[in-house]
C-alpha cells in the first residue's frame, strides 16, 4: 500500500516539545525519531513500542500522535479499556489544549448525542485526536485522513481488530505499544512486517514497579 509520507517540521516538533513538563530520555527521543523517520516513507509503517511499565511508551505515543495531527492528520488512539482510555485522554488534553488541537473520547458509554457530534466532526476532519476503546473500528466511525493509528496494550486486541482500525483509511501508519510481547508479535519483526523499538531505560526518578500474583 502507498502512505502517505508525513514529514516532520522541527518548528512542528519543538513546538511540541514545549508543552511538555519533562525532558525525554534519550530513549524516547531516540524511539520518536525512529517513528517519524517511519512516517516520513510512503509505505505504513507498522511500529512495535516494547518496554517496561513506567519507562515512557505512552510519551513517546504522545509526541508521535501530536506531531502528526499538527501535520494536519487525524490520529486515533485505541486502548483495552475505558478507564486506560480516559487516562490517556485527559494526559493527552494537557498538550493538545495547549495547541489548540481538537481531541475526543469516545466510548461505549458515550452519550447517543454526544457519539453523534463526534463521529459527525471525524468524518469532516473538524476533530484531530480521538481515544477510544474499541468503539473506533465500528462501521459507523469514519475518518476525514487518519494518518496514524495507535494501540495500546496491542496483545489485548485480535488480529482482525487491529487491521479494522488501520483500514479505515488506506495507507494509514500504525504504532503499536506493549510491556508483554507475545511470541506472534515478535515473529512478524523477523518476516519484515513488523518493526521494533525498545526502550530499555526508566526516567529519572521513577521508582519501578512490582508485579504481585494474588
Amino acid at each position: 500500500h502507498q502512505a502517505v509520507a508525513l514529514h516532520s517540521d522541527q518548528d512542528i516538533e519543538d513546538e511540541f516539545l514545549a508543552t511538555l513538563p519533562f525532558s525525554p530520555t534519550n530513549a524516547q527521543a531516540r524511539v520518536v525519531t525512529e517513528s517519524q523517520q517511519g512516517l516520513a516513507k510512503n509505505q505504513p509503517m507498522m511500529r512495535l513500542v516494547q518496554g517496561d511499565v513506567g519507562c515512557g511508551k505512552t510519551s513517546v505515543a504522545i509526541t508521535t500522535g501530536l506531531i502528526t495531527t499538527l501535520n494536519e492528520f487525524q490520529c486515533a488512539l485505541m486502548c483495552p479499556t475505558e478507564s486506560l482510555a480516559r487516562q490517556h485522554f485527559n494526559e493527552i488534553k494537557t498538550y493538545s489544549d495547549k495547541l489548540e488541537i481538537s481531541c475526543a473520547l469516545l466510548l461505549g458509554s458515550t452519550p447517543a448525542k454526544e457519539k453523534k457530534s463526534i463521529l459527525s466532526d471525524l468524518a469532516s476532519g473538524r476533530l484531530s485526536f480521538i481515544v477510544g476503546t474499541h468503539s473506533l473500528f465500528q462501521e459507523s466511525v469514519k475518518f476525514h485522513n487518519l494518518g496514524l493509528a495507535i494501540i495500546d496494550e496491542q496483545h489485548k486486541f485480535g488480529v482482525e481488530q487491529r487491521i479494522k482500525l488501520v483500514n479505515k483509511t488506506d495507507g494509514c501508519h500504525c504504532l503499536l505499544m506493549t510491556a508483554t510481547p507475545i511470541p506472534r508479535s515478535l515473529s512478524l519483526t523477523q518476516y519484515g512486517d513488523l518493526e521494533i523499538s525498545t526502550i530499555k531505560s526508566m526516567p529519572g526518578g521513577r521508582k519501578g514497579s512490582k508485579t504481585r500474583i494474588v
